[in-house]
């Protein structure tokens, strides 16, 4: 057992905690986003996006009604793009079921699409005062060194425990700021590596600090190798732009546009080849340079070439994009922000 760690922990936090755009004006709707996005992303890269995101989508019937292509131009950048598309199938449920309103109900969050036990927790928590948990990598990170616990953290039941540990240390009259607090601390002073001990508020009673065994927790199983996958590139550029080809709409990158690409090596007569066929005729000029991009369980290792064509017509799912348009309109994965910034 451990004394109750919400005192200093809770007094620790509204001394330090970041003045956070979605921590001024915490409702619902801008937890929700704001959790959704920082799932991959650094707090102080997502901050341009949250702002931009809320200004042009200031609520769930907004977010419901974006134009898909539109939905993944503000999302670019952030990448995993699956979240966006699942924030707006939540979004259509919201305006359908709930009136517009995320509702205030755990279990009716959870059931939204894109929507997990974390992400419930902090909108039920941080926005409705409901004692939920919310545990993050940070939470577990925290708890895995309070209790001195070598247990891996990926498995469910490891998860389960730490969950249960974290509900039996919340204060039920503040929720929010508990969660909140709890991430705080896993972000800036119990971080990953070396913890910041001489800072943090619960060092007194952290067993793992006073075993000297901070920094060998959590525990977690090696990585998985990742797959690599050759990527051939076309950039064919003619009067009319870019030449773009809009990617699947399930799988990876769904729905996106990306500049004409094979995932398998091509010399470069099979790259004409495969090009001619949507009746678009290239003249090479040079290669260009190797590049690479990491996925969560693969490694794209893109090679190719650059090219001039003539401007002609071409079938459904490939445009040429001009400079503009590539601005404003097409969302492209950042796996080819090199070539397409070349």
């Amino acid at each position: 057992m451990l004394r109750p760690i919400a005192p200093p922990l809770l007094q620790w936090f509204q001394a330090n905690k970041r003045l956070l755009p979605f921590r001024q004006e915490p409702s619902a709707y801008h937890i929700w986003v704001s959790e959704i996005m920082l799932q991959q992303t650094r707090v102080a890269a997502a901050i341009p996006y949250y702002n931009r995101f809320i200004e042009a989508l200031p609520d769930p019937a907004a977010l419901a009604a974006c134009e898909p292509d539109a939905l993944r131009k503000l999302w670019q950048g952030l990448g995993y793009y699956n979240r966006v598309n699942n924030m707006q199938k939540a979004a259509r449920i919201v305006c359908e079921q709930y009136g517009g309103d995320l509702p205030a109900d755990y279990d009716a969050l959870r059931a939204l699409p894109g929507i997990g036990d974390y992400t419930a927790g902090a909108i039920a928590s941080i926005a409705f005062g409901i004692p939920a948990p919310a545990v993050d990598g940070n939470v577990l990170r925290v708890f895995a060194r309070l209790y001195n616990d070598d247990a891996d953290v990926m498995q469910p039941a490891t998860k389960r425990l730490f969950t249960q540990r974290v509900l039996d240390q919340m204060p039920k009259a503040t929720p929010g700021p508990y969660n909140e607090a709890l991430m705080e601390l896993g972000a800036l002073i119990c971080v990953p590596g070396t913890p910041h001990c001489e800072g943090c508020p619960l060092s007194g009673l952290c067993q793992g600090y006073a075993a000297g065994r901070q920094a060998s927790l959590p525990v977690k199983p090696a990585p998985k190798a990742k797959m690599p996958v050759p990527v051939t590139v076309a950039l064919v550029q003619s009067p009319a732009g870019i030449l773009l080809q809009r990617r699947p709409n399930k799988g990876l990158l769904a729905g996106l546009w990306q500049p004409a690409a094979w995932e398998r090596e091509l010399s470069k007569q099979e790259l004409s080849a495969a090009l001619e066929k949507i009746g678009v005729q290239v003249q090479w000029e040079q290669a260009l340079p190797p590049a690479r991009h990491v996925f969560t369980h693969k490694i794209w290792q893109l090679s190719g070439w650059r090219g001039i064509a003539e401007a002609c017509s071409l079938p459904e799912g490939w445009v040429w994009a001009a400079p503009e348009e590539l601005e404003n309109l097409y969302a492209v994965p950042n796996a080819y922000a090199a070539y397409l910034r070349k």
